[in-house]
């Protein structure tokens, strides 16, 4: 017999405050307490790139990044934004040096002592193509950054919107000390449009919606350990959520260094014949050893 389906809470639903429907800024701000938000770098510094107009882009007066310090559940934060809306969140030169610079600043504050964590909301494809090489450097500078951040406080990440993290930044997102997903995010190293025009619609239907969120959406992410915490869209849930694990500090172990967990899982897999998404997910429950046997 089938179990059945709790009915939505609709008072809930309608109560709660979009976090999806806010640009970079504004989400920045609502995870921050009351009060303390301050931005640096901001729109009025006027820091563009100097490489889109020659190509016929209108620049953004912050490159689309948005850099916001605070305070997050009383401890000292810098919450990192890119806007969606601006080049698909593409990261090139500027934005991607705004980036790399707010961490190694936080990096700076926790040796000077002050516990400065970093809270990074990835909305990206990836490297903006106007910028190719140098959005591609910037991201490296941006995963070195960190790696030098994460060892003195946690790096949290969140993909919430529908645009996801893709390309270079979600290997900066595999980086994070913790993951925060909402069902809408999506993350994936390359993009459903990119595996299809390269490897052909049999291998990835780029307009199989329920496809693509079965394989890249928040919740087979979160079930394949690839991301950590599952989320609803609501800004008190997220805040609530990055504090928890700002909270939870440094683990013994960064996913990324969990090297042997992910070959077990590689070896689980016959390429032959590959389970689908909830399939995967047993698949890979089953291949970790215990903790201890890690």
């Amino acid at each position: 017999m089938t179990a059945a389906v709790p009915p939505p809470d609709w008072a809930a639903m309608l109560g709660r405050t979009s976090f999806i429907e806010l640009d970079a800024r504004e989400r920045a701000t609502a995870l921050l307490d009351d009060g303390t938000a301050r931005e640096l770098c901001g729109p009025f510094d006027r820091i563009e790139s100097p490489w889109l107009e020659p190509q016929g882009v209108v620049p953004a007066s912050d490159d689309g990044v948005a850099v916001v310090k605070g305070r997050l559940g009383g401890r000292p934060s810098v919450v990192i934004a890119i806007e969606q809306a601006f080049q698909g969140g593409g990261i090139g030169e500027v934005s991607g040096a705004k980036t790399a610079a707010a961490l190694s600043l936080a990096a700076r504050d926790n040796r000077d002592g002050i516990p400065t964590s970093a809270v990074l909301l990835l909305e990206t494809g990836g490297v903006r193509l106007q910028e190719a090489n140098l959005g591609l450097a910037t991201i490296a500078e941006v995963c070195s950054a960190i790696l030098e951040l994460r060892a003195l406080q946690p790096v949290v990440g969140v993909i919430a919107g529908a645009l996801g993290c893709f390309g270079g930044m979600s290997i900066a997102a595999g980086l994070c000390t913790r993951l925060i997903m909402t069902e809408e995010g999506r993350l994936g190293l390359d993009g459903p449009e990119v595996i299809e025009s390269e490897a052909g619609v049999a291998e990835f239907d780029a307009s199989d919606h329920p496809l693509i969120w079965s394989i890249d959406g928040g919740r087979q992410r979160t079930r394949t350990a690839l991301a950590d915490v599952l989320v609803p869209d609501d800004v008190a849930a997220l805040r609530s959520a990055v504090i928890d694990a700002v909270g939870r500090g440094i683990p013994g172990e960064h996913r990324s260094r969990r090297l042997g967990e992910w070959q077990a899982r590689v070896r689980a897999v016959d390429p032959a014949d590959p389970p689908d998404p909830p399939g995967l997910a047993a698949v890979w429950a089953k291949a970790v050893p215990p903790r201890g046997d890690r």
